[in-house]
C-alpha cells in the first residue's frame, strides 16, 4: 500500500511569521498536535503543541512569539508513492509520530501520522510504535531530568 492510500489530505498550515496564539487556536479547532509550517510554498518545519509548550510558553514567550521562533526546522517528510510499511518502519527509527507528505514536486499533499499508518497497516504501526516509545535519544525527557538534576548538585 502507498502512503497516499493511508494519509490525511485536508492538511492547514501555519506561517512562519504568525503568532504561535494562532496556531494554537487553528489546532485546538482542527483537534490535531501539529501544523506544517511553509513559507513560499515550500514546507519549512513543523510546530507542534509541545514546541508550544516547551519552547515558547516554559522559556517565557508570549503568545505573539512568531511561529518561526520555535518551530522545529529538521523537516523528516515522505512522498505520496512511497510504500506504507516502510514509511512506518523510518517514523518508528526517527521516532516521530507524524510526518508531512509530498509529491514528487514537493508539493504538501498531506501528513501520515501513526493513527493513519494503524488504521491501513496495523503491524507496520506496531513496529513504528515501538520505536517511538523507546526511552532515551535526542527527545528523551528522562535525560532532561537527569542533567537538571546532576545541575542540582
Amino acid at each position: 500500500m502507498q502512503v497516499a492510500q493511508a494519509m490525511t489530505r485536508k492538511v492547514h498550515i501555519c506561517h512562519p511569521g504568525q503568532a504561535i496564539r494562532d496556531c494554537a487556536r487553528l489546532m485546538g479547532e482542527l483537534d490535531t498536535g501539529v501544523q506544517p509550517v511553509q513559507a513560499d510554498h515550500r514546507l519549512i518545519g513543523m510546530i507542534t503543541d509541545r514546541d508550544i509548550a516547551v519552547r515558547a510558553v516554559a522559556a517565557g514567550k508570549g503568545p505573539d512569539t512568531p511561529v518561526s521562533e520555535v518551530m522545529s526546522r529538521g523537516v523528516l517528510y515522505c512522498f505520496d508513492d512511497q510504500d506504507l510499511d516502510h514509511i512506518a518502519k523510518s517514523m518508528g527509527n526517527a521516532r516521530v509520530r507524524r510526518v508531512p507528505v509530498v509529491d514528487r514536486q514537493k508539493h504538501l499533499v498531506g501528513i501520515l501520522s501513526l493513527g493513519d499508518v494503524a488504521l491501513n497497516a496495523p503491524l507496520a504501526a506496531g513496529q513504528a510504535v515501538r520505536g517511538v516509545s523507546k526511552r532515551g535519544g535526542p527527545h528523551s525527557q528522562a535525560s532532561a531530568a537527569k542533567r537538571t538534576t546532576a545541575a542540582a548538585r
